[in-house]
């Protein structure tokens, strides 16, 4: 009789990298899953206002670019960036007051990448990263993905404490600090010039990078615009400007950069390299067109008109929508609102009730990289009309009351 062996047991798969295993995904990202039906009034996202796009403009700049060099606009490019757009961003940073030219900046897909591209270049798995307290969730992805140990800034209303960011940098020695100063993501808060000026110092005292993060900046409702990190004596060779089109032009067409010392710059475009060679072309190139044709601050200027009708209706209507005792932020720009309830109120957990009445925010909890506070929570007001704000804040009254 012929004994048939038992069939081999498969050999488990390698596991994933521990940083994959470790690192969640945007709790964000989740809501916006969950609340995707068309009656949910959506103040989770952070998405800007699609009718406000300048579409017509932006598909004449890809008519003309590949109407005049569709070879050029369809090959691969340098990893850098194209020229044009390089030195149209160099321009209009320098006309801010940061002297600038082509060659320090990176053109990157979206500005996101730069964060990725500045951890492969500055972080081994193990070195800590100071951030803000709250801060943007896609930072902390970004700087966990890369292994390291993020710690968070005290702070108050007006951004980091410069003190505790000191006593930080002597006890943590990090690699660097990352902070989003103006319209901030998620408070709405902005730093003042003494607060930057003092910052800037403590970098320059104690040998620090920091990550400057603007991607709301030019959305100024009122108030005179504050001096870049990056713009104070002593700080250029220290500070990464990151900037971004997806708030002010379109977020779809993926195009960010940095302004960075030469050193940290170029070994951002090796990493850049390994991740998609280069942002794509075509986009570039009509984004350098749309910049040589039309006059982007006009329309930026538009577009806040309307964010700024809309913060002043989603203010108006706090008082009724929140429970008594709320404190909530009034931002001079940006997207977002940052509301702190009563205790023993948890965002997290309500959230799910709250969406039964048709409407939805994001809790402020996963913005910690420290503590949570778990009272918080972000409102984005730029998505929707002044009118269905009014009626998102009733029917969030409507669900807090509820419960």
């Amino acid at each position: 009789m012929t004994v048939v062996p038992p069939a081999p047991l498969p050999v488990p798969l390698p596991p994933l990298a521990a940083r994959a295993r470790t690192v969640g995904g945007s709790p964000v990202r989740d809501i916006l899953a969950v609340t995707a039906r068309p009656e949910v009034i959506n103040f989770a996202g952070g998405l800007p206002a699609p009718e406000l796009f300048d579409a017509e403009g932006i598909a004449e700049a890809f008519r003309a670019v590949l109407a005049e060099d569709a070879g050029r606009a369809l090959q691969y490019s340098t990893t850098e960036g194209e020229p044009a757009l390089r030195a149209a961003l160099a321009g209009r940073t320098a006309a801010r007051g940061l002297p600038t030219d082509a060659d320090d900046v990176l053109v990157t897909t979206g500005s996101q990448q730069a964060l990725s591209l500045l951890a492969a270049a500055l972080l081994e798995p193990g070195d800590t990263v100071l951030v803000e307290d709250p801060c943007y969730l896609a930072a902390l992805q970004a700087f966990g993905l890369a292994g390291a140990r993020i710690v968070p800034v005290p702070g108050d209303e007006q951004g980091v404490d410069p003190v505790a960011l000191e006593e930080l940098v002597l006890r943590e020695r990090p690699k660097l600090l990352y902070t989003v100063p103006t319209f901030q993501n998620p408070t709405g808060r902005t730093m003042p010039a003494a607060r930057r000026a003092a910052i800037a110092e403590v970098a320059e005292r104690c040998g620090l990078w920091i990550v400057e993060d603007d991607p709301y900046g030019e959305l100024r409702f009122e108030g005179e615009r504050e001096p870049w990190i990056a713009s104070h004596e002593g700080a250029a060779e220290r500070v990464v400007l990151l900037g971004s089109f997806s708030k002010v032009m379109a977020p779809g067409l993926r195009l960010g950069w940095l302004r960075a010392p030469a050193g940290l710059r170029r070994a951002c475009a090796v990493a850049k390299q390994a991740a998609d060679l280069h942002t794509p072309t075509v986009n570039q190139l009509a984004a350098a067109r749309y910049l040589a044709d039309r006059d982007l601050d006009a329309h930026v200027a538009r577009v806040a008109g309307v964010y700024r009708e809309r913060r002043d209706a989603m203010l108006a209507g706090l008082p009724e929508a929140l429970p008594a005792g709320s404190t909530w932020s009034r931002p001079e720009g940006g997207m977002f609102l940052w509301a702190r309830l009563p205790e023993p109120y948890d965002t997290t957990a309500l959230l799910p009730r709250v969406v039964r009445h048709d409407v939805a925010y994001v809790p402020g909890a996963p913005f910690y990289a420290g503590t949570p506070g778990p009272s918080t929570l972000r409102l984005c007001f730029v998505t929707q009309t002044p009118e269905e704000i009014g009626e998102g804040l009733r029917r969030l009254g409507e669900g807090l009351r509820a419960l």
